[in-house]
């Protein structure tokens, strides 16, 4: 019973860190849609300042805990998101992962070489911090011990810690909970996009989140240090305990998460304790956290949407080099070639050479990336298994007996294989959690399957001979260009084939890929395969050109500098690979003749993810010009202009709330509004219909501000908003309720109200508006029928009326008795005095309490009028063209219908 009260009570202080890191995972995920892989990172460079004030200056602990947890971890997160995370918003989800894991590696580094610079500079003699594993606590010094009820030991570290956790969850509760900065993050995590429409600034709630969320993590570095020492490998680790709690919340749940934690601790030491054969299994005991993250990842990966069918969360960039003939995008790459070979055969000194060499094993590695991120879209962080797998195999079997050139392909089929098991998670999960799945399995492999003392041979590791014939580094060198000259040819080849199209399909639309027959299973087998097939080439002979390998040669973290390094160069081709390799196995030389510090090249690589801000394409990608934005816009404003509509029954045309001047809009290099000009008068209803694809959900978007103006001018009460942000629309009196309901489905009725309203009394009359009983008003909305949310979604309008209000397919779903409430609430704001845009694809319940009525086709307004000269052959031609239209008998019927439904009005 002791023995098990110890192993509980142990295990919720662990699990207690694990719950603060997770809760601030899930935080910055929800708020900002980035997985912080710096987590750990940040919880490490918190830890170490608070090590360097604390021991190193002698400052007491609190000042210490409170300039470190209090001042520099949140600085450090709002830095973050201002030089890197917010210009990489739009980038897409595989420069967002690479730039987080690129600051994994920088900034433990990166915390190192200021204290070397410091001491080496300033003579300080601050602790270096290298193999420190004696940190103090924030408790009491020396630390204190008791024995309750004589059963089990618990130190004042552990209290600290746990008493640390609960006091975070219980701020990050009532923050989140009981401030209006709480409900703005929180209305953010469940609709960014609405929560702009709706005045929320999204990037000060995404700063707000990466503030707190890295204090989060500082406090949780802090509290662990005593417990892991400043080892930032172990804090790398710690993060993916973290995120184990962080995937069992779907990454949109604190209290889960935090549970999640509390839970894992006391798992994770029962099952070191009471499991026997994790004793056994050298290294299991250390693996049960990435085990644990496998599973969740695939139990939970089935539920997460598009993670089971796509290959990455953001579709390919385009490539700007499309339109050059081949052999202008090849000449600098052949060049460069020619004269890396000539360098090599007439001029290199040996020492050089042998960089070179490793550095294009490097880039016939890094190449495997080309495949998998640059082709693929998949972020594959298990590329040093592959690449050890290989080079062990080769080495063990040549070391029993099995000829070279055998051994070899034994060790590319090794790799083959093991890319294979990885392959495996890709088939139901992709994007973050795919990233996280391969990373788990590179630390499996890390330590379980290479720590067996058949595979390790010891700290000797596995010796290997020369190649026959490429014992010289300049013939080293040519057979490398050889190689990497064929990558590109067979790279090039498959993007042109099929099976190339395939992938693209498969990246870009793939339930689109899915109805048309292509195999999603074979693409990802297919790219998987060849990776791993490609690496583990590169792999053997970076290890038979440096006549060793051992088990420990590429760790699994080396993997978060590869991905770095490669992707900041590009992985869209193989020339820039070869780059990033020469690179990475150069700059160390290079280096040290500026620094004698081995931390200042891997801050580097990881800062070097400050590039991708922004070029996410990487250094030799070229970025779209402003060319392509001025074409479409010079394409739209050539389109013809509607006439302006006459006010009804010859009244005075009341001045123009909202005006679209000549408003182009696209997206990318799509037009897709030409031209349109359009007045929304005050007090006013106006009808915008046509068909599916005319533009309609374009034109609200670009009037509210969620999709970009290409030309014209917007402008909200006679100010030029063309350049606001939605928010500051928002605020300016415009309401758009987007089509599918334009509530926060997570949020209580009464919160998605508050978004809106400010004031109590407001809220409260808001309620009273809505036909729903007192005890749903604590309901979250996405429980609510389709009419009431649509009700909900307007009500804060009737109390608070906008000066412009755009509806977007308003009756969609809904029944007739709840579109008639929808429509009576329109007729009340027009009342109010508010401009309101309409749009809808039936036009019979909008039309009798519409004044004006517009028409759009192929994004431009093709008939603007009063709605009651709108008949049913004007919407024939509108909908089904030309000719389309009733007979006479007909017609007369649908005018005389609509005359009396406008008398009636």
């Amino acid at each position: 019973m002791a023995e098990l009260l110890a192993y509980v009570v142990s295990g919720l202080v662990t699990g207690s860190v694990f719950a603060v890191m997770a809760s601030g995972l899930v935080l910055t995920h929800a708020a900002t849609g980035v997985f912080n892989f710096a987590h750990g990172a940040i919880g490490f460079a918190t830890a170490f300042l608070y090590f360097q004030l604390h021991t190193g200056a002698g400052l007491p602990a609190p000042v210490a805990l409170a300039v470190a947890v209090g001042l520099f971890a949140p600085g450090l997160g709002y830095l973050l998101h201002r030089t890197m995370f917010d210009r990489l918003a739009g980038a897409g989800a595989t420069a967002q992962t690479v730039a987080a894991i690129a600051l994994t590696v920088a900034l433990p580094a990166a915390a190192l070489w200021t204290v070397h610079v410091l001491n080496g500079t300033f003579g300080l003699r601050l602790p270096s911090g290298d193999d420190q594993f004696t940190v103090p606590g924030i408790g009491p010094s020396p630390v204190v011990a008791w024995r309750p009820l004589d059963l089990f030991t618990l130190t004042s570290n552990q209290v600290v810690a746990f008493a640390a956790a609960a006091l975070a969850a219980a701020g990050l509760w009532a923050l989140l909970r009981r401030t209006p900065l709480g409900l703005r993050m929180r209305a953010a995590a469940d609709r960014r996009d609405l929560a702009a429409l709706r005045g929320t600034d999204p990037g000060r709630t995404s700063a707000a989140a990466w503030a707190l969320g890295s204090a989060l993590a500082g406090l949780a570095g802090v509290v662990v240090a005593p417990f892991l020492g400043l080892d930032a490998t172990a804090f790398t680790v710690l993060l993916f305990s973290s995120a184990t709690a962080a995937v069992c919340g779907r990454l949109r749940s604190i209290p889960i998460a935090f549970a999640a934690g509390l839970g894992l601790g006391v798992l994770q030491n029962l099952a070191v304790g009471y499991l026997p054969f994790t004793d056994r299994v050298r290294g299991l005991a250390t693996a049960v956290p990435v085990l644990l993250l496998f599973a969740a990842l695939l139990v939970m990966g089935a539920h997460r949407g598009r993670v089971a069918g796509a290959m990455a969360e953001d579709a390919p960039p385009p490539d700007h080099l499309a339109g050059l003939p081949p052999w202008r995008r090849a000449l600098p790459w052949a060049a460069s070639g020619t004269a890396l070979a000539v360098w090599a055969l007439a001029f290199a000194p040996h020492f050089w050479l042998g960089l070179v060499v490793q550095g294009l094993a490097y880039g016939l590695i890094f190449t495997s990336f080309v495949l998998i991120t640059g082709i693929g879209g998949m972020v594959n962080l298990a590329m040093p298994a592959f690449v050890a797998a290989a080079a062990l195999t080769t080495a063990i079997a040549y070391s029993s007996g099995v000829p070279l050139f055998a051994a070899i392909l034994l060790g590319i089929a090794a790799s083959v294989l093991l890319g294979l098991v990885a392959a495996v998670p890709s088939l139901r999960l992709g994007g973050l959690a795919l990233a996280l799945a391969t990373l788990a399995l590179a630390l499996l492999a890390d330590q379980i399957l290479f720590q067996p003392d058949a595979v390790t041979n010891g700290n000797e590791g596995w010796p290997l001979p020369g190649i026959a014939g490429l014992t010289d580094r300049r013939a080293q060198v040519l057979v490398l260009l050889a190689l990497l000259a064929g990558a590109a040819l067979l790279l090039r080849n498959l993007e042109r084939s099929a099976t190339g199209r395939a992938v693209l399909a498969v990246r870009s639309a793939p339930e689109a890929a899915l109805t048309s027959g292509v195999s999603q299973v074979r693409i990802k087998l297919l790219l998987f395969v060849l990776a791993s097939g490609v690496a583990g080439l590169g792999g053997v002979l970076l290890a038979v050109f440096n006549g060793r390998v051992t088990a420990d040669a590429f760790p699994a973290v080396t993997g978060f500098v590869w991905l770095a390094v490669a992707v900041i160069h590009g992985v869209r081709r193989v020339g820039p690979a070869v780059a990033a390799g020469l690179v990475f196995a150069l700059a160390p030389e290079v280096l040290s003749h500026v620094s004698d510090s081995a931390h200042l090249l891997t801050a580097l690589f990881g800062l070097g993810g400050l590039v991708l801000a922004r070029r996410p394409d990487g250094l030799f990608s070229r970025p779209a010009g402003p060319r392509r934005k001025r074409t479409a816009a010079r394409a739209g404003r050539t389109a013809p202009a509607a006439p302006a509509a006459p006010a009804p029954g010859g009244e005075e045309e009341p001045p123009a709330a909202l005006r679209l001047a000549g408003v182009s809009a696209g997206y990318g290099d799509v037009p897709v509004l030409r031209g349109v000009d359009l007045d929304v008068p005050a007090g006013r209803i106006t009808a915008l219909l046509g068909p599916n694809g005319a533009g309609k959900s374009t034109l609200c978007g670009t009037a509210a501000g969620t999709v970009p103006a290409t030309g014209g001018a917007v402008l909200l009460g006679g100010r030029d908003v063309t350049a606001a942000p939605a928010h500051l629309r928002a605020r300016a009196g415009l309401f758009l309720a987007p089509e599918g309901r334009g509530v926060f489905p997570a949020l209580t009725v009464e919160e998605n109200l508050a978004t809106w309203l400010r004031t109590p009394a407001e809220r409260e009359e808001a309620l009273d508006r809505l036909p729903l009983p007192a005890r749903r008003r604590t309901t979250p909305a996405g429980r609510l029928s389709g009419g009431e949310q649509q009700l909900l979604a307007l009500a804060p309008a009737l109390v608070r009326p906008p000066a412009v209000l755009i509806a977007d397919e308003p009756s969609l779903g809904l029944a007739p008795k709840a579109a008639e409430q929808v429509f009576a609430v329109f007729a009340e704001l027009r009342a109010a005095g508010t401009a309101l845009l309409v749009v809808e694809e039936k036009p019979k319940g909008i039309l009798p309490i519409a004044d004006t009525a517009a028409f759009m086709a192929a994004g431009g307004l093709v008939w603007i009028g009063p709605s009651a000269e709108v008949g049913e052959e004007r919407l024939a031609e509108a909908y089904l063209g030309p000719g389309r239209g009733p007979g006479p008998d007909e017609r007369a019927r649908q005018a005389q219908e609509v005359g009396e439904a406008h008398e009636n009005r």
